[in-house]
């Protein structure tokens, strides 16, 4: 009888695992993922309640004191321990603190490229209870200003070799009393102050911990520089709460500190700056930093200094598998990629390539209140929710008009929710668990991000301006951009920004900037359609030098529409839908059509042959 009870047993456990895999195939690996999400999120709830923030900062000066010889840093060959980044930073600290022109809550602009000393600046100034802006090294001088007054900065340090690049700005800095700092020891500029002189001679003894403590996780550590729907870049706030959040990114899909992250993406976006660093310093790991990407140096990077993990963009993947073929592509030690953006034929032919690499996707906007993660890694799906993530993060993905470019509304005047496996507009719920921080600077473009008494009068959601879908699954899968911001060569395009620079340029009267999709290629490229003032003639190369001179290369426009006229929208806004629709094919064009064409230093005519060449990817964009 015993035996037979153990044999019942035996067959009930059987048949229950059967019925797990068979219904609920994804169930162990939700748990244990979401049993992470829980245990870290008890973390951050006791620095709330007990008011002891450990910030990103206190866990690398924990980590130098723990593991100080370990290698932290390796960049161009060289290796940095995480007492040797700890020690220069508290040198770049000491200089301010000594010199007396910082004091906590000041706000510093940071502009540097990829290179061992942006991270001893970002970190120095953290020590002093500065907060950081990271500026875009691609931006422009009107945009760059713009900047400072946004983040209220007085103070920036800029890297060695961007300074001539300021050459033109520098007279306004002085006017707005904005002092700068460059990384030389000696300059030819008499009102740009030298760095590495002063560092040289400073103390590496740590500041005082009182500069740097934090006492509330809502407390701004840094802006991030993001391009919206407003026009200018704006200073997304980035509190030690998202910050703490994007640092357990690595360690949320399993990684660990025996892990060597590989960087290739620029340190002033959120990826490689919160995610990249802020994760290898919570796992104690080491990291690989790349001065710029190169697809032809990757793999043998790689292979060089044993990388574990890569950070990438979709662009990257796909450029990765656009290299020839070469020996030992698959001879490494990566067994996890995490970013986002990767296309699912990309995905695909780079497990064909490169072997079965996990890839990680995740979204989530720097300024955003809500993150997805594909700890499952089903091709195609940007995250995965279920009951249990759902009652942790409120969002909703609610019916839109692409043509009217507005949610769709009842008769109540509130949003309508998708079904299953419909496509909708993603937002997330404000809420304590889950707040949004905004922008530095402009209350109103804070609002512009929200949506309010969206389902009940009084509720108010994050728009993220992403249009999505949910499986039957609970996959959450990338559909598109909706409204006035595209995405192309890895970066956010702001249609209004560029709608501005174009509005410059004297026979323009009109400009329409929308993205349109090139086949083989990640995102959206640029077209703009524009009325020529009726006096004037239209000048490709007048608005070739224009572009060149005032848009970064990703936010230049590489197709251009003559029109005569432009189609609104009800709400009087210009009609972007059809536009996209319509693409930039000559021969099913009644407009003339122009692309961007560096050769020539011009926009020329865009012909059936020149549109040819661009389809089929012969030419370089």
């Amino acid at each position: 009888a015993l035996l037979y009870i153990i044999l019942l047993q035996l067959a009930g456990i059987f048949s229950l695992h059967v019925v797990q895999k068979l219904c609920f195939p994804y169930f162990w690996k939700d748990v244990f993922y979401l049993m992470k999400v829980i245990r870290y999120g008890a973390r951050l709830e006791i620095f709330k309640i007990t008011s002891n923030v450990v910030t990103i900062i206190d866990r690398f000066v924990q980590q130098a004191e723990r593991i100080p010889t370990k290698p932290f840093l390796i960049y161009e060959g060289i290796t940095y321990t995480y007492q040797d980044i700890n020690e220069r930073s508290n040198k770049l600290a000491n200089v301010f603190l000594e010199q007396g022109t910082l004091k906590k809550g000041d706000s510093v602009a940071l502009l540097m490229n990829n290179e061992p000393d942006f991270i001893c600046v970002w970190f120095g100034l953290i020590k002093l209870g500065c907060s950081v802006a990271f500026l875009n090294t691609n931006i422009k001088s009107r945009s760059l200003l713009h900047c400072f007054n946004c983040c209220g900065a007085k103070t920036l340090v800029v890297g060695a070799d961007l300074l001539d690049s300021l050459e033109d700005i520098l007279p306004s800095f002085l006017e707005d009393s904005i002092s700068v700092w460059v990384m030389k020891n000696e300059s030819s500029h008499t009102e740009v102050q030298t760095l590495l002189d002063k560092m040289d001679q400073a103390s590496d003894k740590p500041t005082p911990p009182a500069l740097r403590a934090a006492t509330s996780l809502k407390a701004a550590t840094l802006y991030i520089f993001t391009s919206g729907t407003t026009g200018l870049p704006k200073a997304a706030v980035i509190t030690h709460l998202q910050s703490l959040k994007a640092a357990a990114g690595f360690w949320a899909y399993g990684g660990s500190e025996d892990d060597v992250i590989y960087i290739p993406l620029p340190l002033y976006h959120s990826a490689a700056s919160l995610i990249g660093v802020g994760g290898t310093i919570e796992m104690g790991a080491t990291c690989v930093l790349k001065k710029k990407f190169s697809a032809s140096q990757f793999w043998n990077d790689c292979i060089k200094y044993d990388v574990t993990i890569f950070q990438y963009i979709g662009e990257l993947c796909r450029y990765l598998c656009n290299q020839p073929k070469a020996e030992g592509e698959k001879k490494h030690k990566v067994h996890m990629g995490v970013g986002n953006g990767l296309r699912q034929d990309v995905w695909r032919e780079f497990h064909r390539r490169f072997g079965e690499i996990r890839m990680c996707e995740l979204y989530g906007s720097t300024e955003g209140n809500l993150c997805f993660m594909n700890h499952i890694g089903k091709i195609g799906a940007v995250g995965r929710s279920n009951f249990f993530y759902k009652l942790l993060f409120k969002y909703d993905l609610v019916r839109y008009d692409m043509v009217r470019d507005e949610p769709v509304k009842n008769r109540q005047g509130y949003c309508q929710h998708v079904n299953k496996g419909e496509t909708g507009l993603l937002l997330s719920k404000i809420g304590a668990s889950s707040p949004f921080f905004g922008y530095a600077g402009s209350k109103q473009l804070t609002e512009k991000k929200l949506m309010r008494n969206v389902f009940v009068k009084g509720d108010a959601y994050f728009n993220t301006g992403d249009l999505m879908a949910e499986d039957a699954e609970d996959f959450i899968c990338f559909k598109d951009r909706v409204g006035d911001t595209f995405r192309w060569k890895g970066e956010n395009v702001a249609t209004t920004e560029v709608t501005e620079v174009l509005g410059m340029v004297d026979f323009i009267q009109e400009a329409n900037v929308y993205g349109v999709e090139i086949p083989g290629n990640e995102g959206r490229a640029g077209m703009a359609a524009i009325i020529v003032r009726p006096e004037c003639e239209f000048s490709g190369k007048k608005l070739f030098d224009h572009v060149l001179n005032d848009l970064p290369a990703y936010a230049r426009p590489l197709f251009i529409r003559l029109q005569e006229s432009m189609e609104m929208t009800g709400t009087f806004k210009q009609q972007k839908f059809n536009l996209v629709e319509s693409g930039f094919n000559p021969s099913t064009s009644c407009n003339p059509l122009y692309f961007l064409d560096y050769s020539e230093k011009s926009y020329v005519p865009l012909t059936n042959t020149l549109y040819g060449s661009i389809v089929a990817g012969e030419r370089k964009l």
